[in-house]
């Protein structure tokens, strides 16, 4: 009788010393993780305590959601870990990208110019600013209203340039825009030192200038959001690591006070701005997702390492390294070819606790000039704190990986993805 838990799984006692390998190698990066995670988590914690937090907190409001004490102190809690004077909260917000364009809509007048530092911002966010547009049509986007926009490259290192920033300012530049995730890049991720660099470049050319951070993908990978380190804004998705796993909807805005009632007054109206939007029950899941978070995050990180180190020692290039310092948890991974990507992500689909069964195939997603695959077998749809991995089918084969509510599951499906792949070589 094989003492190798994984044989059930397809998978050789080869592959289980190699993953044993895996986990000895980047045990020291497992301890950086949980060291950021036990900071944090007692910061949420502390964040709980300090907000007086109660059972009567958990409760509904309907309709206009006038005094809704829930959702006060939620914020009051949002406000204080991510270093703001205020926080906005909403379940009512579909996605990230609703958030970050409700974001600018407040943050910028006709004739003012959004300077985006780290690159064009990602493909849904570029179309709604209106950036990708083909033709005079109107669609309701930034560059329709008369807000102009420009952007600054990083480095080749993957840092801001600096002396590139500066350059780009001119008069009519109000916000400084910053992606801290890589998204769907090959460059690194931005690290809260990378935006204190930027803020007080920014600040000390003009105190105005509102520096404004898309946050999403980097919540608690960090001991400091950044809020914290002088951004004026910020903002993310709670189906993704803030939501820490339980949210189902939903998003989040913090910064100083009058930046977050104006954004408020996007997704509202002029006039009502935060004083409206029932909680309709979810401040349970707000409330415990934040709580859980920072463990959420961290499990996540860990399958990242993991993933990285195993798969580079199967041949894989992955980005980051399995121990270079994160900010986000994307990782991704370049296969030899299409049939290990898309391999990969049917074992990725078939570890998860929903659709386990169903086979991802490429298909012509709209927008991409690749067939692009998928696997994404959540609790939450699209919600990509849990365990996901896609990208474009061509050359050099990037996977996009993220998540994992557990770190087991990551680990299990990157193993069954090995096993496969020395197969193919045998």
């Amino acid at each position: 009788m094989s003492d190798n838990p994984f044989l059930k799984y397809g998978i050789s006692d080869a592959v289980v010393e190699m993953a044993s390998e895996a986990m000895t190698t980047a045990s020291s990066v497992f301890r950086d993780i949980e060291k950021v995670r036990e900071i944090n988590q007692l910061r949420v914690l502390d964040a709980f305590r300090n907000a007086h937090f109660a059972e009567a907190h958990l409760g509904a409001t309907t309709g206009y959601g006038y005094d809704d004490m829930g959702r006060e102190k939620i914020e009051e809690m949002y406000a204080e870990l991510f270093g703001a004077e205020a926080a906005y909260v909403r379940i009512q917000v579909t996605c990230g990208t609703q958030i970050l364009v409700a974001c600018l809509f407040g943050i910028l007048k006709p004739g003012e110019e959004m300077l985006a530092v780290t690159g064009r911002p990602y493909d849904t966010l570029a179309s709604a600013l209106g950036v990708e547009k083909k033709d005079d049509t109107f669609t309701g986007s930034l560059l329709d209203y008369g807000m102009k926009y420009n952007e600054v490259q990083l480095k080749p290192d993957g840092s801001p340039d600096l002396e590139a920033i500066r350059a780009a300012i001119k008069p009519e530049t109000k916000v400084i825009f910053l992606q801290k995730s890589k998204g769907y890049t090959s460059r690194r991720c931005l690290r809260a030192d990378d935006i204190k660099a930027v803020v007080d470049l920014v600040k000390g050319i003009r105190e105005d200038l509102i520096v404004f951070v898309d946050n999403c993908y980097g919540e608690f990978v960090e001991t400091k959001e950044p809020c914290a380190v002088g951004a004026d804004l910020c903002a993310g998705s709670l189906i993704k690591n803030a939501g820490g796993g339980l949210c189902p909807s939903g998003a989040y805005v913090c910064g100083k006070k009058d930046l977050v009632e104006r954004v408020a007054e996007r997704v509202t109206a002029p006039g009502l701005g935060s004083h409206v939007g029932p909680s309709l029950g979810f401040n349970r899941q707000i409330a415990q997702g934040l709580f859980m978070a920072p463990h959420v995050v961290a499990e996540a990180l860990k399958g990242a390492v993991f993933a990285a180190r195993m798969l580079e020692m199967a041949g894989c290039t992955c980005a980051p390294a399995f121990d270079e310092k994160r900010g986000d948890i994307v990782q991704s991974v370049a296969f030899p070819n299409a049939e290990q990507m898309v391999n990969f992500c049917r074992n990725v689909q078939s570890c998860s606790p929903v659709d386990s069964f169903v086979a991802p195939e490429p298909w012509a997603m709209p927008g991409y000039d690749a067939e692009v695959v998928m696997a994404a077998g959540a609790f939450v749809q699209g919600a990509s704190i849990e365990f996901s991995a896609d990208g474009p089918v061509k050359p050099p084969y990037l996977v996009y990986m993220q998540g994992g509510l557990v770190f087991e599951q990551v680990k299990l499906a990157v193993m069954m993805a090995v096993s496969k792949m020395r197969e193919t070589k045998n």
